[in-house]
Order: C-alpha cells, then sequence, then structure tokens
C-alpha cells in the first residue's frame, strides 16, 4: 500500500517520523506523501488515524483493527505479585511487532514496582487495564521517580476501568516541602514522555505518593473519562501536570486531590481542559511560571465547562517574583466554569511566593496578555471572587472580563485589580485598586 501523493492533500504539514524522517500528513484525508517510508513501515502512519478527530479533541484516534493481544500471564505476570518484568516484556514484544498490540492486565490486584518503556515502536499499542495495579508503601521500594514511565511512542492507547494505587499515605507524611527549598520529591504514579497522537481513558490514578500524573515533551495527547483521586490534605499531588507539550486535552474528568487538579508548567501550548470537576483540590493553575531562567512560552490555554467544588483556588496563573524567568503567557481562555464554595475562584497571582520561600523585592518579569474571563458563576469561599494582582513590572495587557455572577455569605463578592486595565462587559464585580496593608 503506497502513500498518496502530495497533490491530492489541500492542507498538510510537517510531522515526524519517530525515526526523525519528514513525512507529510493531510488532516482532511489519509496520511499522504512519505517520500522516505511505505506506510507499512512508518510506525506513525499506521493505525487508520480518523479523518474527523472528535468534538473539543484536536488530535487522532487510532482504530486497532486486527490488533493482537497480549496477557501479561504469558510472561508470569499473576495477581498479588509484582508484574514490573512481565509488562516490560509484554511491550518489548508488543513494541516489536509491525501489527497493533493490545497488552491486557486482566482483573485483579496486583503488585509492581518502577516500570520504564520506551519506543520507537513499529505499530500502535494499546494497554488495557482491568486490574488494580499497587505501588510498594515506601518510595524507596518503588526504583524509579515514577510508577510507570513511557516515552518514545506515537499512537498510544491506555483504556480499561484499573486503577494505579500509589498508596501514597505513609509517603505524604515524609512530605517537608513547606519546610524546604530543596525538598525530596517523592515518586508520581505515570509518567508520559515525547508521546504524539495517543490517549488515556477510563482508568483511576489513586493516592499517588506526588504527582499523579506527569505530561512532558507530547503532541496531540488526550485524556478522557479519567479520574484521579486522593485526599485534599495529601501534599504535593498535582493531578495531572503538562509541560512543554502542545495539543493536550483533559476532558470529562474526576479530579479530586491535595494540590491543583491540572497544573500547566512552562512550554505548554494549545491546551484544552474542559468538562473537569475538580475538588478537593488547589484548582486549575497556570504556573507556577518564572522561577528559572530556561523556561518556555505558555500560550492558547483554555479552560472551559468545568465546575471546582470546595477548592483552595478556581483557575489561576501563577508567577514568581524576583526571579529570572522572563518568558510571555497569552491567549487564556477561562470560559463558562461555575464554583461550588471555592476560595479565590478566579486569580492571577504575579506574588507568587509560597511558604515565604522567596524574596518580593522586585516584581515578576513574566508578561501576560490576552486573557478572557467570561461567564464565571457560583459561590466564592472568600469575599474576593475575582483578584488580578499583576506584575508592577510588566502589567498585564488585554485582559477581557464579562458576566462574573459570584456571591461570599450570600451578598456579591467583590474584585480588585493591580497593575491591569481591564476591558469590562455584562454584569462584573467592580474592580477597585487593591488595600495596602498599613505598616
Amino acid at each position: 500500500m503506497k502513500a498518496l501523493s502530495e497533490e491530492n492533500c489541500t492542507k498538510h504539514e510537517r510531522k515526524e517520523h519517530v525515526d526523525g524522517k519528514k513525512s507529510s500528513f493531510c488532516p482532511a484525508k489519509k496520511h499522504c506523501d512519505a517520500p522516505t517510508e511505505d506506510i507499512e513501515s512508518c510506525p506513525l502512519l499506521l493505525g487508520q488515524p480518523c479523518a474527523s478527530p472528535s468534538k473539543g479533541f484536536e488530535g487522532f484516534t487510532h482504530m486497532f483493527v486486527q490488533s493482537v493481544t497480549i496477557e501479561i500471564s504469558k510472561f508470569g505476570g499473576k495477581p498479588n505479585q509484582d508484574i514490573a518484568k512481565a509488562l516490560t516484556s509484554a511491550w518489548a514484544e508488543a513494541c516489536a511487532s509491525t501489527s497493533a498490540v493490545k497488552i491486557v492486565i486482566p482483573s485483579g490486584t496486583y503488585q509492581m514496582t518502577h516500570v520504564d518503556v520506551k519506543g520507537p515502536c513499529k505499530a500502535p499499542i494499546e494497554i488495557q487495564v482491568d486490574g488494580t495495579i499497587k505501588a510498594p508503601v515506601k518510595p524507596e521500594d518503588v526504583g524509579g521517580d515514577q510508577l510507570l514511565r513511557i516515552g518514545y511512542v506515537n499512537s498510544l492507547t491506555i483504556s480499561g476501568n484499573g486503577v494505579f494505587d500509589g498508596q501514597g499515605s505513609y509517603a505524604w507524611k515524609q512530605n517537608d516541602c513547606s519546610k524546604k527549598v530543596q525538598c525530596k520529591l517523592l515518586g508520581m504514579n505515570l509518567g508520559f514522555n515525547f508521546i504524539n497522537n495517543s490517549i488515556v481513558r477510563g482508568i483511576t490514578t489513586k493516592d499517588s505518593k506526588h504527582f499523579h500524573v506527569n505530561v512532558l515533551g507530547c503532541n496531540n495527547f488526550t485524556f478522557d473519562g479519567f479520574k484521579v483521586t486522593a485526599p485534599g490534605d495529601s501534599a504535593n499531588t498535582d493531578g495531572i501536570h503538562i509541560g512543554r507539550s502542545t495539543g493536550v486535552n483533559v476532558l470529562n474528568t474526576q479530579i479530586a486531590t491535595g494540590d491543583d487538579c491540572v497544573s500547566l508548567g512552562d512550554g505548554s501550548r494549545q491546551v484544552l481542559v474542559q468538562n473537569v470537576t475538580c475538588g478537593p483540590g488547589h484548582g486549575i493553575s497556570i504556573g507556577s511560571l518564572g522561577k528559572y531562567k530556561e523556561e518556555e512560552p505558555v500560550e492558547g490555554i483554555t479552560v472551559k465547562g468545568c465546575t471546582l467544588k470546595g477548592t483552595t483556588n478556581g483557575v489561576r496563573i501563577k508567577t514568581w517574583p524576583n526571579q529570572p524567568g522572563t518568558i510571555t503567557v497569552t491567549d487564556m481562555k477561562f470560559e463558562d466554569i461555575t464554583m461550588d464554595n471555592v476560595s479565590n475562584p478566579v486569580i492571577i497571582d504575579q506574588e507568587y511566593c509560597p511558604w515565604n520561600q522567596c524574596s518580593k523585592q522586585n516584581p515578576s518579569k513574566i508578561k501576560i496578555s490576552k486573557v478572557i474571563i467570561k461567564n464565571i458563576k457560583g459561590t466564592s469561599g472568600t469575599k474576593e471572587g475575582l483578584v488580578l494582582a499583576c506584575s508592577s513590572g510588566v502589567p498585564c495587557e488585554g485582559v477581557e472580563i464579562s458576566n462574573v455572577d459570584l456571591t461570599f455569605n450570600g451578598a456579591p463578592a467583590t474584585a480588585t485589580c493591580s497593575n491591569v486595565k481591564p476591558k469590562i462587559t455584562g454584569k462584573v464585580p467592580e474592580c477597585t485598586a487593591p488595600t495596602t496593608k498599613k505598616e
């Protein structure tokens, strides 16, 4: 089977093969013009991407036609035993296959230490998790900084109704980040590095020792029907942390944890967070940013149709003062969001300094622009429902606010603004200057 010629494409964009070679892709049709590879030998071109992405998902779904199924029992994976070696062996066989492969972890309870698998692989891979996978209780027994890390693959699907259980309650007691700047980072449940055109759906991550999920260097990566669960007092257990990735979607997801439900680090571009329920937790956050000189810009972030319940923050942008980072944060949209007893429902905080571990002598150097705050309703747990505390060094620009209807104890919540001149339309609390504390 040969690829279509480039003339047949009305619109195409360059994509990378996993081996680094270029190919063209026609979004309106199938893959086309693979000048150095036939479709059969090109991992990027396998899996028959659908012509029409699903609503809200600017990526690709893959049809696993005539896929080969591998159960971990083939490699000795049994309930109540460590399945790390079995899963690693199953991955090796799947990755070498020229046909699509589904790895199955059946229902049951399993133990697992650190697994680190990577591509490039020759065909799409699906991991169907129907069991509960438990990490060792003690962080030092996991054997790595993430329970399961997958990297450098295209067309990955993780599915099922299974659970990755980090058993983090013992580790949370060791967390000393509120006391030490250079604190020890405890292990995460899941890590996805440099993965393209992939989806995680249906599974649950529970009680991670540190972040539940870390997404790094990924493109067109979607979480759909995902679930994160941990107590509200589990420190530093961000639900999904995204960094240096483009086209990540978090859809139809429930997150209850002890830190940010979704956190977006530097280099996050074209990210959609839609129909997410967050709480308990610290809200949905862009940042923190500016702490390091080498950070990359953040752009094109949309948070839409979400509900936050009892969180310590709602939607926020947070940047450090008195730090070397100078990136830009632009094209942010917070729309159609419901707050239920949320402290600080909408906040731009350019004096972010957790645990007073920094100086505020110099303002943040992070430039924030083109921010839309629209259709925010519900109840605030603080009198100030809208706080825009922008940098005095690089004031916010292009901020538009419309239809913000928040109440606090039955009365309208207030708004404070500094170093920003927002455009106001519709019902919005009057934006006043913050009160200066007397020495």
